[in-house]
């Protein structure tokens, strides 16, 4: 991923485009366009497709604070995708999605902390949002996605904990009583997130889904931002 300036950026009704990646749809399938170049260790080309095949596009939002101004909106919870890079073993297929947060504040400034799951059932998808608020109140959702993207509030599964990420990023899922979920998979590490492929079991079904969790106090540091810059480099005067 790299910053880009406005110069960079093109964008119409089904195209948005920054520098030379992009993503795009194309009748009913999303498109994603990759050409960057690797973060630290791995400095390097990373050119290649990414293909989403929904099996439906929803319309659902959901509010993370009681004003509106942080939106969750899973635009395709349930998704095949498909994968091609240009590096061994960057390829593969499997179980998607695509879903986006949007806001008008910055997340430190209304929340502390929050853990997200999605996790692929025989029926769909069952998605998890639990976050603490800074004002001390709670977000606690449960949602199933059928396969023609009809969503459903589900009764909550209990808490349950997993081990500290290698940042000590506090961690926890949902799952049947009496199952303790596990990481299968670690995706990505940061002081202050984690994003991982987690096993968990739902109503009696084993899956594996992909699991983050946030530490907004730790993000809020004024010596952690700048570290960002490390990981995402800046191009700020690109053009076409």
């Amino acid at each position: 991923m790299t910053d880009r300036g406005q110069s960079a950026l093109r964008q119409s009704k089904d195209l948005f485009q920054v520098g030379p990646s992009s993503m795009r749809w194309d009748k009913d399938r999303l498109v994603i366009d990759v050409n960057e170049i690797g973060a630290l260790p791995m400095i390097s080309r990373v050119r290649g497709q990414i293909i989403v095949n929904p099996t439906a596009v929803t319309d659902v939002e959901l509010p993370l604070t009681n004003d509106g101004a942080h939106i969750w909106r899973p635009f395709a919870p349930t998704a095949k995708i498909t994968v091609d890079l240009n590096g061994a073993g960057w390829q593969w297929e499997g179980h998607g999605y695509f879903d986006s947060n949007f806001g008008v504040r910055a997340l430190e400034e209304d929340f502390s902390y929050w853990t997200w799951g999605r996790y692929p059932t025989k029926a769909g998808s069952t998605c998890f949002y639990d976050a603490t608020r800074l004002d001390g109140s709670e977000l606690a959702a449960a949602l199933h996605f059928d396969s023609s993207g009809n969503a459903s509030h589900i009764p909550l599964p209990p808490k349950a904990p997993l081990k500290r990420s290698f940042w000590t990023v506090s961690r926890e899922t949902r799952a049947d009583a009496g199952y303790t979920p596990r990481q299968v998979k670690n995706m990505l590490d940061a002081p202050f997130y984690s994003r991982s492929a987690v096993k968990t079991c739902l109503n009696g079904e084993e899956t594996v889904g992909v699991h983050e969790a946030l530490d907004l106090v730790r993000f809020r540091n004024p010596f952690m931002k700048p570290l960002l810059a490390v990981r995402v480099p800046r191009r700020a005067r690109w053009t076409f």
